[in-house]
């Protein structure tokens, strides 16, 4: 999984141009995981504003509004890529914007049981 931690304030100093032009990279790129037949799915996620966090302590569900922590960047989206090795998906991997914007964390998926 190609996991997309993005600095807000980043994008946000951006031109309404080199804003949109960014926002059709990261379109480009998912694209291309696409074409290529590695993709097994893609999310975008909301602003780390929009989060619900839950909480249970002492047997009580504590809500708060917001990520979980207050970071610099939050997690922005994912791509989840069918790879044989580490090589090869640090090969899909290069180019994405993330990487420009915040950074781009790349971890295995974890079997069940």
């Amino acid at each position: 999984m190609l996991m997309s931690h993005i600095d807000p304030s980043g994008l946000a100093a951006l031109s309404p141009d080199a804003h949109q032009a960014a926002m059709e990279r990261f379109v480009s790129f998912t694209q291309a995981l696409a074409d290529s037949g590695v993709l097994r799915g893609a999310e975008r996620l909301q602003a780390a504003e929009t989060a619900t966090t839950v909480r249970v302590r002492d047997e009580r569900t504590l809500l708060t509004d917001g990520p979980y922590a207050d970071l610099t960047e939050s997690f922005g989206g994912f791509w989840i890529v069918e790879a044989p090795d580490l090589d090869a998906v640090l090969a899909y991997a290069d180019g994405c914007p993330a990487a420009e914007y915040g950074s781009l964390e790349i971890r295995p998926l974890a079997e069940l049981g």
